[in-house]
């Protein structure tokens, strides 16, 4: 049977169109719909701060809009429990930080979600030290004037809430300098900062994001920062280490965590979307102003970092005697 030229260019045409048909990924409507960032935090929050750097760029990307939905309560859990019940189909994410591993080794066995199961990794997106601040008032200039002073009076120390970044890092400094102090936790890290200038509370292991307008105007006092290295955007603030309590370190993270469910190829695209935002000249240096750095991951390489930390957690908990309220 002989075709004419217009017929193989009609049979070719065809070809191509059903090779591209089934070349599109089963995603490739995604987003279909508003996507709804849970943050566990209340605005202003370190955690609120990073994402509301990233959810512009995800809307001048695909066009959707992109609500994000403050949820501070009992340490993130009630936050986290929303993504756990919503559909799995990449419209309803969670910004979280270092919190989400503490919170589930605090309540591990006791939560209304299961945080190994329940949850996958879509990316890293900055990690960030937490500052030792004081308020100016505190009647030391440094970490070294200052420790005789935690150690001689009942102390408190403020968190973002229970199984926090801040939480965490207070217990742990509180155990390597044989500090005794109560704690006290908020719904974000306004709240704290705000009341530890009021005097009601000692001293808080702040998000530099969140504390670093009060640094700068001297209405607290920074003793020195949690990571093995000066951060960047404070360098005349040592370590910890350096001021005084040798072998401390902790170092918080931010990210994208999404229901266990969501399919690959959606976790694949958003991580793909978040990767080359993170790495945008003005994400690094917007991200870099509030003090922490712009670091991307891949889904599998954040999922292990955060159910990692699960574990550590559960022996600084244990440590210091916190138990799940």
């Amino acid at each position: 049977m002989k075709f004419t030229s217009l017929q193989l260019l009609l049979v070719c045409f065809a070809a191509i169109c059903v090779h591209t048909a089934h070349a599109q990924p089963a995603d490739s409507a995604y987003p279909s719909k508003p996507i709804r960032m849970i943050v566990p935090f209340t605005p202003a929050s370190a955690t609120d701060i990073i994402a509301r750097i990233i959810a512009p760029k995800l809307v001048e990307r695909w066009g959707k809009q992109v609500v994000i939905d403050n949820r501070p309560s009992a340490g993130g859990i009630v936050a986290f429990k929303i993504v756990t019940e919503s559909t799995p189909d990449g419209h309803t994410l969670t910004a979280t930080g270092s919190n989400w591993s503490g919170s589930a080794a605090l309540y591990y066995g006791k939560l209304p979600y299961d945080p190994i199961k329940d949850f996958t990794g879509v990316s890293q997106v900055a990690t960030t030290p937490l500052v030792l601040v004081v308020a100016a008032s505190a009647g030391a200039k440094s970490l070294k004037e200052w420790m005789p002073i935690a150690k001689g009076k009942q102390l408190s120390f403020g968190s973002s809430g229970i199984g926090s970044g801040p939480h965490y890092g207070a217990e742990l400094f509180n155990l390597s300098a044989g500090i005794k102090a109560v704690h006290v936790p908020y719904r974000g890290s306004p709240e704290v900062l705000n009341d530890m200038m009021a005097g009601r509370i000692d001293y808080f292991f702040s998000p530099i994001l969140a504390a670093s307008a009060l640094i700068k105007s001297k209405r607290v006092l920074a003793l020195g920062v949690t990571t093995g290295q000066r951060a960047p955007a404070m360098p005349d603030v040592p370590t910890i280490a350096e001021a005084g309590l040798p072998g401390y370190e902790y170092q918080g993270w931010y990210g994208i965590l999404a229901p266990a469910k969501t399919p690959r190829a959606i976790i694949n695209q958003l991580n793909a979307e978040l990767v080359r935002i993170v790495d945008m000249p003005d994400v690094k240096e917007h991200i870099g102003n509030q003090g922490a750095s712009a670091k991307s991951s891949t889904p599998e390489a954040f999922d292990k970092l955060a159910k990692d930390e699960i574990a550590t957690r559960m022996k600084v908990w244990k440590a210091a005697g916190v138990k799940a309220e």
